[in-house]
């Protein structure tokens, strides 16, 4: 019974420091589903590249988050491993293997189930941002969360044509709120970037907008 309740103590560990490293990955500005995905790829080691990936070894918090939830993942399934093949190599009969088997699949949904419940899952963020945020990592509020992209939204640039219909105008004269949509930036010809453009800022063919609104309201713009 000491090795069962052994394995089941580092696989509660393991499961608590993904959730550690997925709450850090988001307090540095990621979406939960990119900071999930990517603590439980650290930490099990499957290795996964996707888009993502870029997001984590190009800031140098998410990275060291990253590093260590690696080497927590090699020393927790190591000694995972071990604590297992000890617990089976001890085990007699088909029966006291299959009732193991039993208390370990049974240990492991009560502690998930117990995890998830609303009050310890509120208890448990609390505690790992109060102590994340005394450790120094800081809280980046998400891109995704502050714009919506997710529910509908979207950031584009806008090649302005002689068709457009805020060509030739200032932002005051074609109001493209109006239009549900917002100008984030102009791009004049030969001239750098202008981020919050002011009322009186007037758009002329051959500039670049960029632009935050829903897909359908932006496209009739650029045509």
């Amino acid at each position: 019974m000491g090795p069962l309740l052994t394995l089941l103590v580092i696989v509660t560990i393991s499961l608590i420091v993904v959730r550690v490293g997925s709450t850090a990955l988001m307090m540095t500005g990621l979406s939960y589903d990119t900071a999930s995905f990517q603590s439980y790829s650290a930490f099990f080691g499957v290795g996964f590249t996707t888009k993502e990936a870029e997001l984590v070894v190009d800031h140098p918090v998410r990275r060291r988050i990253i590093r260590d939830l690696i080497l927590a993942g090699n020393i927790g399934l190591t000694s995972a491993l071990a604590t297992l093949i000890v617990t089976f190599v001890q085990i007699d009969t088909t029966g006291d293997m299959l009732a193991t088997i039993g208390w370990i699949i049974g240990g492991l949904v009560a502690f998930v189930l117990f995890a998830k419940l609303p009050p310890v899952k509120r208890l448990l963020d609390r505690a790992i941002r109060k102590s994340l945020e005394r450790a120094g990592v800081i809280h980046a509020l998400d891109y995704e969360l502050l714009l919506r992209v997710a529910s509908g939204f979207c950031i584009s640039e806008v090649d302005v044509s002689d068709d457009c219909v805020l060509a030739n105008k200032s932002l005051r004269e074609s109001r493209p709120s109006d239009r549900g949509i917002i100008v984030l930036g102009i791009t004049h010809r030969g001239e750098p970037f202008l981020g919050a453009p002011g009322p009186d800022e007037k758009i002329f063919v051959g500039d670049v907008i960029t632009v935050y609104g829903r897909e359908e309201d932006i496209v009739p713009i650029a045509s």
